[in-house]
């Protein structure tokens, strides 16, 4: 993937060794409580409150030294970041949206993190968007794992396709369909969280085609090392390789064939229209 360069990136906080002091109710449990909160109310801001309430904040953090960690990295985040922002300043417009682009924070953070708003999570929960900071959390660790473990690919295109994933949920928030896709599920009892997923899939390949069109930046087997990613990280795949079968019950982002199935339609279509979202408000 050809990226160095292309613009001068710039937005992400880097907070690889800064460990967040441990608060009675925060963590994990402090991220579930958001995200439960969250998907009852349909508002950021009340149920920000709701797990500020839960996870007081009395440990002050301690920080390591950053030089350990690599700069290489926090450029090609910069880069991605600012190329989500410059992609979609443009194609929200153009999609026919009327809600106004606003660019999305990212912190790249080791272990563990303090969001503004969804608790203190873990590395484990992966790569995730918090929806009342407006921010994506990332551990560049996840990559290593994903690699060794799931036999997902460690290509930079496969990272960018992650960063775009996340960079989707915020334009869900932005656009309310977070909202909309639990009307559905209080109407049909459908799991709404795999509807944000696969369309969160969905606007990364869209994301994905007008980078190309704009930065050239595809060279052989980038798309394929993206397309290995989304299809290891599919429910299916990771309870096979983690437990040795399935629990169709239990899936939250979607099987390999759907990860696979949507990112590749977004990055065929680049159709960013609401028209084209409200497709994922049926179930899948």
């Amino acid at each position: 993937m050809q990226w160095e360069g292309k613009e001068e990136g710039g937005g992400v906080e880097d907070r690889r060794g800064i460990k967040p002091g441990v608060a009675a109710g925060g963590g994990i449990i402090g991220l579930i409580i958001f995200a439960v909160a969250y998907f009852v109310t349909g508002d950021a801001n009340k149920a920000k409150n709701v797990a500020d309430q839960a996870s007081k904040r009395d440990t002050p953090t301690r920080q390591a030294d950053p030089a350990a960690y690599d700069d290489r990295m926090r450029k090609f985040s910069n880069e991605m970041l600012t190329w989500n922002d410059k992609i979609w300043a443009a194609q929200l417009p153009k999609a026919g949206w009327q809600e106004h682009w606003v660019k999305p924070n990212m912190v790249l953070f080791s272990d563990e993190v303090r969001t503004g708003g969804c608790g203190v999570a873990p590395s484990a929960v992966g790569p995730f968007y918090c929806p009342a900071d407006k921010t994506v959390y990332l551990d560049p660790a996840f990559f290593d794992e994903l690699e060794s473990k799931l036999g997902g690919s460690k290509a930079d295109f496969s990272q960018a396709y992650v960063i775009a994933h996340e960079v989707g949920h915020h334009i869900q928030n932005i656009v309310g369909y977070n909202q909309l896709v639990e009307k559905f599920r209080a109407r049909e009892g459908e799991n709404s969280g795999i509807r944000l997923e696969l369309q969160a899939d969905y606007l990364a390949g869209v994301w994905a085609k007008h980078a190309e069109e704009k930065y050239h930046f595809r060279e052989k087997g980038d798309l394929e090392s993206a397309i290995k990613t989304a299809k290891n990280i599919g429910d299916d795949a990771i309870q096979k390789k983690m437990q040795g079968w399935t629990s169709p019950e239990k899936y939250n982002h979607g099987t390999a064939d759907q990860r696979y199935k949507y990112f590749m339609k977004g990055f065929e279509t680049g159709d960013a229209s609401k028209e084209a979202l409200d497709k994922f408000s049926t179930p899948m």
